[in-house]
């Protein structure tokens, strides 16, 4: 039910004000993130209630981790499509080639 979209795709969220949701590990969240992204870790924060606290069901979320070979953030669109989001973003290349891309971080 996610949509996996590109940086590029990704970047025009970002310019639109949607959301984004950093489900990585605090470390990886503190050496550097998405500017205004909500850190959620996958593990011991990304609850139904704590993501109903930054976003409605019915409005847009992206969520990113460390690239395709981290699977948090595909596990996370997956969560949050079966709490009953309907508009889930999925960043499939995550926060590393956002960065490569010369994008914002913080």
């Amino acid at each position: 039910g996610a949509t996996t979209v590109s940086p590029e795709e990704a970047l025009a969220l970002f310019d639109a004000g949607v959301v984004f949701v950093d489900v990585r590990k605090p470390s990886d969240f503190d050496a550097g993130r998405i500017p205004g992204a909500v850190h959620l870790d996958i593990k011991t924060d990304l609850t139904e209630a704590n993501l109903g606290e930054v976003v409605a069901t019915a409005d847009p979320v992206v969520f990113y981790c460390n690239g395709h070979s981290c699977m948090r953030s595909s596990e996370a669109s997956a969560m949050a499509v079966g709490w009953g989001y309907s508009e889930v973003y999925y960043l499939r290349d995550g926060y590393p080639d956002w960065e490569a891309a010369g994008y914002p971080i913080e």
